[in-house]
């Protein structure tokens, strides 16, 4: 049996999809630890939201 290698992409390209990955692997981290702080946000106004209500 004959090993076959994949036909090499040019380095161009490669160098395009290297670039294109690190920069969607960059948004997701982004993303990643945007998350939190919405959340602590919104339940943070939830609170404010309630004791409002419980004093007003």
């Amino acid at each position: 049996m004959a090993w076959t290698t994949p036909p090499r992409l040019d380095p161009e390209r490669s160098r395009r999809r290297l670039q294109l990955l690190a920069e969607l692997a960059g948004a997701r981290a982004v993303q990643q630890r945007q998350r939190p702080q919405r959340a602590r946000t919104e339940r943070l106004r939830e609170l404010i939201a309630t004791r409002r209500r419980v004093v007003g």
